[in-house]
């Protein structure tokens, strides 16, 4: 069986997306599935297919490299050229049994375009509330635009993964009919409490501290600048030295982050998942979040697996995970105090943070990416028994024996 995925993001872009991706290229191939990928030219490499190694992916001539420019105000992200002639002659070469379209925009909605003329059925993924970034970026006017296209998109396929109960109930909403919730997956060996460097905290100047570590991309819609002002009153409510904050990740607020941040507060940029993420995460001692736009939150669930205790707010596919006082500690969106306050709470007791931390990593033993990739394999077989031409058994009965 033969599936591409279209996608506007891959390695070695690093993001929820293009890890799930890729984590799924590699996973179908070891059960045997013959995968292919249309995918941006990044200029790190020249070209797709020489996307490093990490997650267990590495970049091979399976990678079609689409031109791709970078967004000015956001250059970590490549905008793909529209080169429909390009997309839809793949899939007229490759005539896969699927195409997967991971992203709702050019790659994404070209390859749908070409595979629906091609006659090869389609599913989708949605992994971005492209509707609460209009709120985040200060244009909730398009808000219900975005929704209506996002709409449009997934009811032409044949199925859409989401890797959340909300975002599935959203797409019910805007018309979609066969939505399955999908991807809620953590490499739990990889992600583990074992990883813990006492070096690395030596590296880091971090003592004897409580350490708050935040890894994710830093962009409006994360709301990285709720945790720094929150941890700013965490260190008036304790005494001097007591708590850390280590932000981990890059994106387009990531100067302006600096300047708002106390000086003790440690920017990493961005790490190598491979290696230096998981033993950051076990390094510390629990994890932080604000976003309140994530359909799955996969930083969170890498920091459970790590056995951190999680900050953050219920919303959106954080909801799905974040247990209250058995794997973490919620507070209500976009409220810098209650934030704050669940920090000084956990830096205080060190007995609810070994607990809780315990909770969070069962509740990551329970979700593993195994699991998640035997059950897309049978759900991707299953499209395709569907979507397969019904014999025209009349006709054939019509014919004289041999």
């Amino acid at each position: 069986m033969r599936v591409l995925y279209c996608t506007d993001t891959y390695p070695p872009q690093v993001n929820g997306v293009s890890v799930v991706t890729a984590l799924s290229v590699a996973g179908l191939r070891d059960r045997g599935w013959d995968c292919h990928v249309i995918a941006p030219a990044y200029e790190e490499t020249g070209a797709a297919t020489g996307a490093p190694r990490f997650a267990g992916v590495s970049g091979d001539e399976h990678v079609l490299p689409i031109p791709s420019v970078s967004l000015p105000v956001y250059p970590d992200v490549r905008l793909s050229l529209p080169d429909y002639a390009t997309i839809a002659r793949e899939v007229s070469t490759l005539r896969p049994d699927l195409v997967h379209c991971e992203t709702e925009f050019v790659i994404g909605r070209l390859g749908q375009h070409a595979a629906l003329r091609a006659g090869v059925p389609v599913v989708t993924s949605y992994h971005t509330d492209f509707a609460r970034y209009c709120e985040s970026y200060g244009q909730r006017w398009l808000a219900g635009t975005v929704s209506r296209y996002l709409g449009r998109f997934h009811r032409r396929a044949r199925r859409t993964y989401t890797p959340s109960g909300p975002s599935r109930d959203e797409l019910l909403r805007l018309g979609a009919t066969d939505v399955e919730v999908w991807g809620r997956g953590v490499d739990a060996q990889r992600f583990h409490p074992r990883r813990r460097s006492m070096s690395l905290r030596a590296e880091l100047g971090l003592g004897s501290a409580f350490v708050f570590v935040h890894v994710g991309r830093l962009a409006a819609e994360k709301g990285v600048s709720l945790i720094v002002d929150a941890f700013r009153l965490v260190e008036r409510q304790l005494p001097a030295g007591a708590a850390r904050l280590v932000i981990a990740g890059a994106g387009p607020h990531a100067a302006a982050l600096r300047e708002r941040a106390p000086r003790s507060v440690v920017f990493l940029g961005q790490l190598d998942r491979e290696t230096a993420l998981p033993a950051l995460y076990a390094t510390a001692d629990a994890f932080v979040f604000a976003s309140v736009t994530e359909t799955l939150g996969l930083v969170v669930l890498e920091a459970m697996a790590s056995g951190l205790p999680v900050i953050a707010a219920p919303e959106g596919g954080v909801a799905d995970h974040l247990r209250h006082d058995q794997n973490g500690l919620a507070y209500e969106a976009r409220d810098v105090v209650g934030c704050a306050a669940a920090m000084v709470r956990l830096a205080s007791d060190r007995d609810l943070t070994r607990r809780l931390g315990a909770g969070a990593r069962r509740t990551a033993e329970e979700r593993s990416w195994e699991m998640e990739l035997d059950r897309l394999d049978e759900s991707y077989r299953e499209v395709c028994e569907r979507s397969a031409p019904i014999p025209d058994l009349r006709a054939r009965s019509m014919q004289p024996a041999g």
